[in-house]
């Protein structure tokens, strides 16, 4: 009898990666010029990031120091999940970015559904924040892997535990 192979397909964020960028965020607003005398600040709370600042523009501006620092730390930003903007205390604006761990549910049925349009002999099923691919054939996995590669489904998505 031949064994099974899988792999899982899983959405991680490494939270010490993204303190990290977080430091360098704030280390590079405390030497910008312009951002001297602001009260632009950027925060993690609950796995959430709090960035907020005294208008728009700033607010843009950090936004973008914050994902270059994200993306030289190796976070995707696709992990990142945006709220709307909202006036916050002292005329300042405050966004929340969620992190997303794990493959939301509704994702995930998109992924097994699009792996079933592929015609592999593979069985896809979803075990709570992860999709777990198996099959008799190593190079069926990795012609499902190549194309979940190329199709983006709006989600950061990692291979693990190829078995």
């Amino acid at each position: 009898m031949a064994k099974n192979n899988s792999f899982d397909i899983v959405s991680k964020t490494d939270y010490a990666e993204v303190e990290n960028a977080l430091n360098q965020t704030r280390k590079e607003l405390s030497q910008r010029f312009d951002f001297k005398g602001s009260k632009a600040l950027v925060t993690m709370y609950n796995q959430e990031l709090i960035i907020s600042a005294e208008d728009d523009t700033r607010l843009n501006n950090l936004n973008d120091i914050m994902q270059s620092k994200l993306v030289k730390r190796g976070v995707s930003l696709k992990a990142l999940d945006y709220q709307p903007r909202e006036p916050a205390a002292g005329g300042t604006v405050r966004q929340i970015v969620k992190i997303q761990q794990g493959i939301p549910q509704d994702k995930a049925k998109e992924v097994v559904k699009y792996i079933k349009t592929l015609k592999i002999k593979v069985q896809a099923s979803i075990q709570g924040e992860l999709v777990r691919v198996s099959g008799k054939k190593r190079d069926d996995l990795q012609t499902v892997m190549g194309a979940l590669k190329k199709k983006d489904f709006g989600i950061d998505m990692q291979f693990d535990n190829y078995r």
